[in-house]
């Protein structure tokens, strides 16, 4: 992570955050065993369980879920990002576009920015961040965007 003003703990708070602010973190490699096993479990759908009938879909091979990408996403945020903001979660996304099909064999990673702050009147301790993300493969190019609606505490008196 880079571009945040942590605190000396190292975690940033809400007031550390600037909108304009970016993130480049993760590194998740995709293998066919977990596409076929996300899609048993969560999306069973024959592109992404089956690689004869995934040649012959409109994506000519085998693809993962855009929830298994989402998922994906997901793990790389807890890992790298989580440990340094003063997350208490989310509530929710906007703008969720699968841009490109991910597939065995991708290497991902985040590209992730600032786009507002929202102080909140109700619970002055915490804040809501709108921070839009891109995931990338290996050649830099967008599979999924995302806006995260992130809360973030503020820093303690």
């Amino acid at each position: 992570m880079t571009g945040a003003r942590p605190a000396m703990d190292g975690t940033a708070f809400f007031d550390d955050l600037e909108v304009g602010q970016q993130w480049r973190f993760g590194r998740y490699e995709v293998t066919r065993e977990e596409i076929v096993e996300f899609a048993r479990q969560f999306d069973p759908q024959p592109f992404h369980l089956d690689e004869a009938a995934a040649r012959e879909s409109l994506y000519g091979g085998l693809i993962a879920s855009g929830w298994h990408t989402g998922a994906m996403f997901i793990r790389m945020v807890a890992e790298c990002m989580t440990p340094r903001v003063a997350t208490q979660g989310a509530i929710g996304f906007d703008d969720l576009r699968w841009i490109k099909p991910v597939r065995p064999g991708d290497v991902l990673s985040v590209e992730s920015t600032v786009r507002e702050k929202i102080e909140s009147r109700q619970r002055p301790e915490r804040g809501t961040v709108k921070i839009e993300s891109r995931v990338l493969d290996q050649r830099g190019e967008p599979v999924m965007s995302l806006v995260s609606l992130v809360i973030v505490m503020r820093r303690p008196s």
